[in-house]
Parts: structure tokens; C-alpha cells; sequence
């Protein structure tokens, strides 16, 4: 049976990596799928992975129905064995409905990827949709990681280094941008809530020491326990 599948992750879990080996994968055998993305970070019609794979795509806007566009291109005579959606989290819940409806209307199966909160830890509305009509939600098994080392469940919105927790919802950046740049960074939930991104963190552990040592002076000598004389003691033979 033909289903609406999301997989779902944090930034930098592997999203658009698995959607490329999907593609890569149905076309080896034959099959050919409509792809679409929307404000991936290679730009305007293209779906890329931070591998450096790339292919072309539709852009997703919000006046795209998908259903229509879908309908439209077979009945031109050409060919949908499958869609592949990237990037799903930006899309309008009714686009959302128009995805279930490829699937059941027209037997294609449906595979979008997207994030599922926003930098404040809010669903997208597109995510929402999907986790309220998805037939399946996969959770990504590639885990992306914390500066911590713990699972990385949110994702952060960085401006000029710092976290910030207010702002339209939907700015396009990419992971570990420096300077003044729009960025993002996946973090645990504590050092989301704490706001402590791998900036901070350095500089945290960058601080002076409460008691400076100098590398060159000699180590003190620790003064004799109680009724110790300080000589080495003789035993008889």
C-alpha cells in the first residue's frame, strides 16, 4: 500500500542525505519520482546534502499545489512512480493535505523530510500536519551531537555567535555559521533551555584561573606529620 512517510530529525541528522540515496536508489531499479524542496541552502530548485550531493528539484512555493502539479504532469505523459519532499517543514498545512491526497488518490508512495521544531523548540506547522496524517514517522538514526557529546534534540538560532530565542520563524542559515551571520546549531535539551552554545561554552572554559601557578617555581616541600623529625628512620639488621 502506498504511503505518506516523514522522516524526521534534527538539522545536520542526515535528512537530505537519506532523501538523495532514496532517489539514487528507485532510479537505479528503473523508477522515476518528482522531487521537491524548498530554500535549500545550494538554492532555488535543488535539493543538496552537506556530502556535496546535489540534484535538480521543484521549488516548493506557497502557491504550489501539489496535487495539481502531480495530476498536470501525468496527464502531459509523463511519468510519477513516486515524490520525495524536502525541506517539508516549511510547507502550509494545506499543502501537507495535498501530499495524503497523492497518496491516496493517485497510489504514489510519499516521502518528505523535515525538521520538527523551530528554534523555539515550536512545531512547524508543516511538521505538525505531517505527525497528524503521516501513515509512518521515521525518527532519523543518524544522531546529531551536542558540543556536549549528548544527543542533540533542538535546534538553536545563532546571530552573531549568540542564541537568540525570538525572530520570524522561518530564516534560511546553515550549521556553525561564525560572525555576524544568521546561523544554527543543534544542542541537548539543557544547554538549549541554558542557552549555552559551543561559543559560550568556550569562552566559559576560557576564563582565568582562581589561583595562577607559575610553571618555573619549585613545588613545595609538605612539612613533617606530627612527631615526624623529618630523617629517615633506621632499622637494625
Amino acid at each position: 500500500m502506498p504511503e505518506l512517510v516523514f522522516f524526521s530529525g534534527t538539522m545536520d541528522c542526515g535528512k537530505s542525505t537519506l532523501a538523495l540515496q532514496i532517489e539514487h536508489n528507485r532510479s537505479t531499479r528503473g523508477l522515476q519520482g518528482m522531487i521537491y524542496t524548498r530554500d535549500d541552502r545550494a538554492g532555488r530548485g535543488k535539493l543538496s546534502s552537506r556530502l556535496g550531493l546535489v540534484t535538480e528539484a521543484v521549488e516548493a512555493g506557497d502557491d504550489l499545489d501539489f496535487y495539481a502539479h502531480v495530476v498536470g504532469t501525468l496527464t502531459a505523459g509523463g511519468r510519477a512512480d513516486y515524490v520525495i519532499v524536502d525541506e517539508a517543514q516549511f510547507l502550509a498545512p494545506p499543502q501537507i493535505d495535498q501530499l495524503a491526497r497523492v497518496v491516496d488518490d493517485l497510489g504514489l508512495d510519499v516521502f518528505a523530510f523535515g525538521i520538527t521544531t523551530d528554534f523555539r523548540s515550536k512545531l512547524f506547522p508543516g511538521s505538525q500536519r505531517l505527525v497528524e496524517l503521516a501513515d509512518r514517522i521515521e525518527v532519523l538514526q543518524v544522531e546529531a551531537l551536542c558540543w556536549c557529546g549528548a544527543r542533540a534534540t533542538h535546534n538553536a538560532r545563532t546571530v552573531g555567535g549568540e542564541m537568540v530565542v525570538e525572530g520570524a520563524q522561518v530564516v534560511v542559515g546553515d550549521v556553525n555559521q561564525p560572525g555576524t551571520e544568521v546561523g544554527y546549531e543543534v544542542l541537548c535539551r539543557r544547554h538549549h533551555s541554558r542557552r549555552m552554545t559551543a561559543a559560550a561554552a568556550r569562552a566559559a572554559a576560557l576564563s582565568p584561573d582562581v589561583l595562577p601557578v607559575d610553571p618555573t617555581s619549585p613545588a613545595p616541600i609538605p612539612a613533617p606529620a606530627s612527631g615526624d623529625t623529618g630523617e629517615t628512620p633506621w632499622t637494625a639488621s
